[in-house]
């Protein structure tokens, strides 16, 4: 039992002790029910009904959620899409090439899984995406901070990170090349400039949920302008800003794979978008889809793994978990 119910519940428990050893009122001689009775507000039986509220609310705070059924449902569905997509490519394709089913393209990555190409891709490409998201972060962090301190840096930047965010990544291909070569240095570049205006964003819509009463409190503390943005405003902005990380981390893993398919050969090394394009190249539809779901299971693998718990966790401290909906 958590420190705070024990002390309350001891305190309770002292303060019925203390009122049974009182004379009972004039009102409950006869019998009556009052404010000290038996069936009073601050009788046993309230106080009862206090500790069962205290112990239920424990209770519903140490229970585990079912997790049976989060893990089977999708498990479930994601089972009946390959029966479908399985039962299409034998009875509705009748070019295997083409239109391969869940078993070719299963036969297809055990074989690029042997010879070490699929490894490598994924290797490569979770290494990339780490380290280019890993640099926004550090960049993007920073900048979000100024643009939240200095209304008139914002108004001068922040149209300019908005435009950068709806600006496909894939633009930024062309001239990286130019600049940077056939190297890692443009991947990580592109890398960079899809996932920085997004955490920036999402910081600055944290910020924006502030409630001001936040702040004025800090002010009638004596808390000066470095300190109200580093604890209060930065910790009240939190939420936000998880959800500004998750979307520059799917900004950073989509503008990952438009750089590793167009900027092939050189000392770039072979990725996810590598393999796509070579499938394309040697038009082996099994090993292009056979990449599609390679990436798409290093996406979902990193949401459920990093930032599905980071988010959970933060919502649970701040006593919002069950609204999180996981």
């Amino acid at each position: 039992m958590p420190t705070s119910i024990t002390s309350a519940t001891a305190i309770a428990r002292e303060r019925a002790a203390a009122r049974a050893a009182e004379p009972a009122p004039p009102e409950d001689i006869d019998g009556s029910d009052g404010p000290g009775g038996s069936d009073g507000p601050g009788g046993p039986d309230s106080l009862g009904e206090i500790e069962a509220g205290l112990d239920r609310l424990q209770d519903s705070a140490a229970t585990s959620r079912p997790t049976v059924g989060r893990i089977l449902l999708p498990l479930g569905t994601l089972a009946g899409l390959l029966g479908l997509w399985q039962l299409a490519a034998w009875f509705g394709s009748p070019r295997a090439d083409l239109f391969p089913g869940p078993l070719d393209v299963l036969g297809t990555a055990a074989s690029l899984a042997a010879d070490g190409r699929l490894v490598e891709a994924v290797f490569t490409s979770l290494q990339r995406g780490v380290l280019g998201f890993l640099l926004a972060l550090a960049i993007g962090t920073p900048l979000g901070l100024l643009l939240s301190a200095s209304s008139t840096l914002r108004r001068g930047l922040g149209p300019l990170v908005s435009g950068l965010q709806v600006l496909p990544s894939v633009a930024w291909v062309p001239a990286a090349i130019i600049w940077f070569g056939l190297t890692d240095a443009t991947v990580f570049f592109v890398v960079l400039m899809g996932a920085t205006p997004s955490i920036v964003n999402g910081f600055l819509s944290g910020v924006d949920t502030v409630p001001p009463q936040y702040r004025r409190l800090g002010t009638v503390l004596g808390a000066g302008r470095t300190q109200q943005l580093l604890r209060i405003v930065l910790p009240a902005a939190l939420p936000g800003y998880v959800a500004g990380l998750k979307q520059g981390w799917a900004f950073s893993w989509r503008s990952l794979m438009a750089a590793e398919i167009i900027a092939v050969g050189g000392s770039i090394g072979f990725g996810l978008g590598s393999l796509l394009q070579q499938g394309r190249d040697l038009s082996q539809m099994a090993v292009v889809v056979a990449a599609i779901l390679a990436i798409l299971a290093v996406g979902i693998a990193v949401e459920l793994l990093v930032f599905a718990p980071l988010e959970r966790s933060l919502l649970r401290r701040r006593g919002l978990a069950p609204g999180a909906g996981r």
